[in-house]
């Protein structure tokens, strides 16, 4: 049984129970002040991930012929649909030049290095893609709220960061900052999904347990982060994502519509739903 508190209000939450609470399940679609009440339907969205599938395999084609690279991070909290907004992005194309990178905790050697050292091996070369699930920002979110890196490494962190990554675009990489917003309520939900569906309970970790009960620090640290590190260079980008399905769509979209390449079809990308998505941070603060 695990005490939260969850909008002022005192809340017991036993994710072993195969019944979700009803304050959960009323609330899970609505939480963090999002502004749709039911998933988009599936034929509407796989017809629009076709369309943007297509232009995906476009630029993935033009970016072997031009050599242009292309960096995305995606960041957000546990069960925010990283993962899921990654493999839609990389379904259809060529896997060898659209790489998935999600490094597990530092070596000891990692740990001596200077600390975007291991994240850089993995920056995309000629004509590729790299798609971060999770990145340097580990060192924004997890590791100061759980007591993994001293006060001193957070402040340097974002101190450094927005230089670190003007280096990245001055190199002439399309650098792109995704940040995926869940609702509190969501999150709980996606979470009891996780531990009552075998085929997923391997993505509830005891960290991720541990994390329900810092919803308050983990907001304060994402808002010092998005404070410290969105830059006119590297902007962040914010997708409520509640509604897998207009996140992943707003996300390629986005991505999509930055890029230049050959047989671009604007009509086929479509136009970014402004209630998912927004280049302000200020969009989520508080969510």
């Amino acid at each position: 049984m695990i005490e939260l508190t969850v909008s002022g209000k005192k809340r017991a939450l036993d994710l072993d129970d195969p019944k979700l609470p009803d304050w959960v399940s009323d609330d899970a679609f609505s939480s963090g002040d999002y502004h749709y009440n039911k998933k988009l339907k599936r034929a509407d969205y796989d017809g629009q991930l076709e369309s943007l599938h297509l232009e995906l395999v476009k630029l993935q084609k033009h970016r072997l012929e031009s050599g242009q690279r292309i960096m995305i991070i995606f960041e957000g909290r546990d069960a925010a649909g990283k993962g899921g907004t990654i493999g839609a992005f990389r379904q259809y194309l060529k896997p060898r030049h659209a790489r998935i990178v999600a490094l597990s905790k530092p070596t000891e050697t990692e740990q001596g290095q200077w600390y975007y050292q291991r994240y850089i091996t993995h920056f995309p070369t000629h004509g590729d893609m790299t798609l971060f699930d999770r990145s340097w920002y580990n060192r924004a979110g997890v590791e100061p709220v759980m007591g993994f890196c001293s006060i001193e490494q957070h402040r340097q962190f974002l101190s450094q960061t927005p230089a670190f990554e003007k280096g990245i675009v001055d190199e002439g990489i399309s650098f792109f900052k995704i940040w995926l917003n869940v609702g509190r309520e969501m999150q709980i939900k996606r979470f009891h999904g996780r531990r009552h569906n075998p085929l997923k309970s391997w993505k509830l970790s005891p960290i991720d347990i541990k994390a329900l009960g810092k919803w308050d620090e983990y907001t304060k640290a994402r808002n010092q982060m998005l404070a410290a590190t969105h830059s006119t260079s590297a902007p962040w980008t914010i997708i409520r994502s509640n509604d897998k399905r207009r996140a992943r769509l707003n996300a390629i979209r986005h991505v999509l519509l930055n890029m230049d390449y050959a047989g671009k079809n604007i009509s086929a990308i479509g136009a970014l739903d402004p209630q998912i998505i927004s280049n302000d941070p200020e969009f989520i603060v508080g969510a």
